[in-house]
Order: structure tokens, then C-alpha cells, then sequence
């Protein structure tokens, strides 16, 4: 990485204890405090900091660890960075030591499933640890898990190394991270199977605590700033008499809610989040049969949303969802957005309006966003993630951009002609996805065109989006797709 000498020779101390500091020392800390979450990149990619922003984020880092907050890069500072901690990042922008709360499951009964066990202990002893993690949270709250062996689970357990054929995070060997999870309603967790994984001893990495923490996560906590929480980011050994300290029990009961005598049945799967349902009185509610769409997005669980002025719905093979205000949904966005785009690679959603982009993850809002557009027009049209490349694509009049959501990006090259990229398509669309099929769509008025893998418009094109996509009108037999039971009959194609 291309760091630049001059701020980093004038940010950090060129000296430690009497020892030069080199470069490479240097360049690691501030990967550190990118990787974490203490430095946000912007929207570019770009990694020209400011000296001020990388000593504040030195100063936030600190602080979170209760070291002294100097803004340097000291002894302790150095030490702490190299301790093995979670893969997930430390949002801690807003420099508050309350909980920190990123999603919740809709129900609380959830299934899990444990693909595999480490090799380091018995398996006998390693599955005891892991119902033991889970068994932390139901003991105070309303949750309850069930093993399952087969089938669907909402959590899956495994461990694996440096890669995986199921994670797109491999891990770094023995130390540093030693595991991460995904947030709910993704139900991922993992583990480095290179770790030495142990139970009741000192040595090596415990299995329970850490998966404990990990399955934090899974239900929807944050990092904590206590470095005594369970959800703090960092490892700190093996403790035989542990419990879970007052601020996971607040951050999971303020999702879940408090421990009851009697927890109830099972909470029936809504398709989307409880919220209010569209006020009757009169509002500008839009006809989804009419009209032209804001955006449309294939967001996380393989739900097609459909926006148009401050609502929002979903469209499945059996028909339209309920309308939902845009703010009910995600909190703080507003409605009559340019586009909306959710990328599989990151699990974040983009939504862009104007010259600002909310970045959420699930329904909550990324710290540190809203943010200002600064190399890409505002006012956009339509964005799409394009699976075959994993790059988000942003698209106004004529010409798009194309945008490495992990990567620096040049957009001194954009934007390019559409028609150079994506044959046959109209200039200025409403919106634009890809969807299950492999196929592209763009949207323009009351129309919609399917390009192939090669992005060319197919045969037949374009086609009727209240036909087709909102079951305005019923189904004739060649527009009705097999297979899946949450997709719209709306790919136009035969099958």
C-alpha cells in the first residue's frame, strides 16, 4: 500500500522507547485502524489522511482500550494492536461506552447447526463449550436455540483456515483474529481452526468464551468499550469463573428483551421488520401499477425491494408486499432516493440521494454515514452490483462509473458510456439490478430490459413492469417462472 511518507513521518513519533521507528511499523498501525473501523475511508477509496484524522483515530482507539490517549504511537499502543482479537470492526465513532446494537432477529426461537469441531480438543468437550456460549445469552433473555443436525438452522457454527469455499474472510493464522461472525439475519459464525483451541486451562485460545462473543454478534451486539465485556474486541485469556458483564446483559436485553418465567411460543418470521403498517388517511402513497420506480434493489435474504417516492415494498412470486414508509425500514433515510444497491460481497446496502450515501447494514445505519459524494455527479439514476466482477455500478445520463467497494479507486477515468458496456440499454434509467438469474435489468418508465451475462439485451425487450413485475395484471403461462417461491415473475423470460 502506497501510504504517503510526509503525514506519516509528521503524524507519528520517529521514535519508541529510544528506538527509531520504521515505515513498516508505521504503515501496519494505520492498516490496523482502517481494518477496525477507527479510519473510514470515503466513498472513493481513497487513503489520503489527514494528520489530525489518523491521531484522532489513535486518540479513539486508546481510549476504547483504556490506554493513555496521547495520540501517539507508543509502547502500549503497539502492544495492544498486536493482541488476538475479533475480525469484526470496532464502530466506536460516536465515542460512547453504551452497548452498541447492529441488528436483531425477528424471532427467538433460532436453530443453529455445528458443521465442524477443532482438532485441539476433544469433540466431546468442544461441543459442550459451544452450547455453553449460547447457553450465556438464554439465561437472560427471552431467546431460546436449538441443535439441529440436518436441514435449516438460522446459526451456523464451523471452523476453517486461511480459505474457505463458504467465507470470504480467511483467517491469518495462529493469533491476530482468531475469529469473526456475521450479524443477523445472516447467522454465520466462524472460527481459525489454526488457533489452539482449549477448555478449562490457560493455554491457548478458549473455545467457549470466544464463541460466546462471536454469537454476540450473530444476535445483533456491537463491540463493547469495556475491556472486561464479553463484546469487547479484544481477547484477554481465559477466565474459569466468567460471566457476562453488565453491559452485554443491557446491550442483548435492550434487543431482546428481559428473561421471563415463561418465554412463550415461538415468534411466527415476518417478511420484513415489525414497524407501522402505511397510515390510512390520505398520503402520497404510490400506486405500484402505475408510474415510474425510484429504485429497485435484490437486497440480503434474496428480497427484491421496490422503492417509489417515501415507500417502499417487496415483490415475490406470490405477489406485492405491504407498502412500508422508507424511514420505518431504515431509520434515519430519507424517501425519493436515486438508487439503492446491496452488494453480497460487503453485505452493505448504498442508498444514494443527491450528493450524499447512507450505508447500512441489514436495517442499521453505518457509523460515520451519511456521507458527501466527492468524485462521483450526484444526483444519480440508477446503481446495480454485478456479480461476475463484484463491483457496484453507478449510473447517470448516459455514462456510469464502476466502483471496488474494498479496493482505491481511480474515477478520474469515469464516468464511461453505458451503451459501451451494457448493449442496448436506454440512457437515464429509473433503476437497475442483478438478479438471481445471472441476467442484468434496467427499468425506464413502464418498461424493463434483461441483458445476459455478456450485458446484451436479449430478444424480446423491452417489457411491460406492471405485467410482469407487480402482478398487475394476471399471469400468462409464459411469463410465469419454476422454481423459486421469492422470486417475481418478472425475469419476462421463458422458461
Amino acid at each position: 500500500m502506497n501510504w504517503q511518507p510526509l503525514w506519516l513521518g509528521f503524524l507519528l513519533p520517529m521514535t519508541v522507547s529510544g528506538r527509531a521507528l520504521g515505515t513498516a511499523e508505521k504503515e501496519a498501525a494505520v492498516d490496523y485502524l482502517l481494518q477496525y473501523g477507527y479510519l473510514q475511508k470515503t466513498l472513493e477509496g481513497t487513503d489520503d489522511f489527514r494528520p489530525e484524522d489518523i491521531m484522532e483515530a489513535l486518540r479513539a482507539f486508546q481510549e476504547a482500550s483504556e490506554l493513555p490517549v496521547s495520540g501517539q504511537l507508543d509502547d502500549a499502543t503497539r502492544v495492544r494492536m498486536r493482541q488476538p482479537r475479533c475480525g469484526l470492526e470496532d464502530p466506536f465513532n460516536k465515542r460512547t461506552l453504551k452497548y452498541l446494537l447492529l441488528g436483531r432477529w425477528r424471532k427467538k426461537h433460532l436453530k443453529f447447526r455445528i458443521l465442524n469441531l477443532p482438532s485441539t480438543i476433544p469433540s466431546q468437550t468442544a461441543r459442550a463449550a459451544l452450547l455453553q456460549a449460547f447457553q450465556y445469552w438464554s439465561n437472560v433473555t427471552p431467546l431460546t436455540f436449538q441443535e439441529v443436525q440436518a436441514g435449516w438452522a438460522d446459526i451456523h457454527l464451523s471452523f476453517h483456515g486461511r480459505r474457505s469455499l463458504y467465507c470470504s474472510k480467511g483467517f491469518d493464522g495462529p493469533g491476530k483474529v482468531l475469529a469473526h461472525a456475521d450479524i443477523p439475519e445472516l447467522g454465520s459464525v466462524h472460527f481459525d481452526e489454526d488457533e489452539l483451541w482449549t477448555e478449562r486451562t490457560y493455554r491457548g485460545v478458549n473455545l467457549r468464551i470466544i464463541a460466546a462473543h462471536e454469537l454476540g454478534h450473530a444476535l445483533g451486539l456491537g463491540h463493547s468499550r469495556y475491556t472486561q465485556a464479553l463484546m469487547a474486541p479484544v481477547y484477554t485469556g481465559y477466565r474459569p469463573h466468567f460471566k457476562l458483564h453488565p453491559d452485554d446483559v443491557a446491550g442483548i436485553q435492550a434487543l431482546y428483551g428481559k428473561k421471563t418465567p415463561d418465554t412463550g411460543d415461538e415468534e411466527e418470521e415476518t417478511e420484513l421488520p415489525t414497524v407501522p403498517q402505511v397510515p390510512t388517511e390520505p398520503s402520497p402513497m404510490p400506486d405500484p401499477c402505475s408510474g415510474e420506480l425510484d429504485a429497485m434493489m435484490l437486497g440480503p435474504r434474496g428480497k427484491t425491494y421496490a422503492f417509489k417516492g417515501n415507500y417502499v415494498w417487496t415483490v415475490t412470486d406470490s405477489g406485492l408486499g405491504p407498502l412500508f414508509r422508507v424511514s420505518a425500514l431504515w431509520e434515519g433515510l430519507p424517501g425519493n432516493l436515486d438508487a439503492a444497491v446491496y452488494s453480497p460481497r460487503t453485505q452493505w446496502i448504498h442508498f444514494f440521494k443527491g450528493d450524499k450515501v447512507w450505508r447500512y447494514i441489514n436495517f442499521r445505519l453505518y457509523p460515520g454515514f451519511p456521507k458527501i459524494l466527492n468524485r462521483v455527479e450526484p444526483n444519480l439514476d440508477a446503481a446495480l452490483y454485478w456479480p461476475l466482477n463484484q463491483k457496484v455500478f453507478l449510473f447517470k445520463g448516459s455514462g456510469y462509473w464502476q466502483w471496488d467497494e474494498l479496493a482505491r479507486n481511480d474515477l478520474s477515468r469515469y464516468p464511461k458510456p453505458i451503451k459501451g458496456l451494457f448493449t442496448g440499454v436506454p440512457d437515464q434509467p429509473s433503476a437497475a439490478m442483478s438478479w438471481r438469474d445471472g441476467r442484468v435489468y434496467f427499468f425506464k418508465g413502464k418498461q424493463y430490459w434483461a441483458l445476459n451475462r455478456q450485458l446484451r439485451v436479449e430478444k424480446g425487450y423491452p417489457r411491460d413492469i406492471a405485467h410482469n413485475w407487480m402482478h398487475c395484471r394476471p399471469q400468462t403461462p409464459h411469463t410465469t417462472p419454476s422454481g423459486e417461491d421469492t422470486t417475481p415473475s418478472a425475469t419476462g423470460t421463458d422458461h
